[in-house]
């Protein structure tokens, strides 16, 4: 689960996908069976975020497999965020044993991969 939020971070997860893909929120929505509000938000809130998921996830992934090469960027924030996301959650299943994903990326962000950016802790 990630704090504030009532669906889960495997639902919250596919929908982040979805828009990676090239899905939009009212698409996604549709899809998922959830609200185009809720959708929204989400993918509002992961955007913001994105460069410090990525910059998150990319420490994690190095200290978890110190043999990884460079990630090669997407073209996007959002995109490199999910890429590396996913690069840290198979490391971890390499090390301790399988885990899905989202379980992980929600365990490593404290239940924060959707949280308030550091900048509103600070206003």
């Amino acid at each position: 689960m990630l704090v504030r939020r009532a669906d889960s971070v495997g639902v919250i997860g596919a929908a982040l996908l979805a828009k990676a893909a090239g899905l939009g929120h009212r698409r996604v929505a549709v899809v998922l069976g959830r609200p185009q509000s809720t959708v929204r938000g989400w993918l509002r809130r992961f955007t913001g975020r994105a460069e410090s998921v990525r910059v998150l996830f990319t420490g994690l992934l190095h200290a978890l497999d110190a043999t990884v090469a460079a990630v090669t960027p997407t073209g996007s924030v959002f995109g490199d965020a999910l890429d590396v996301l996913g690069l840290a959650a198979a490391a971890a299943a390499r090390l301790f044993g399988p885990r899905p994903a989202w379980e992980f990326a929600a365990s490593a962000s404290g239940g924060l991969l959707l949280g308030p950016s550091r900048a509103a802790h600070t206003s």
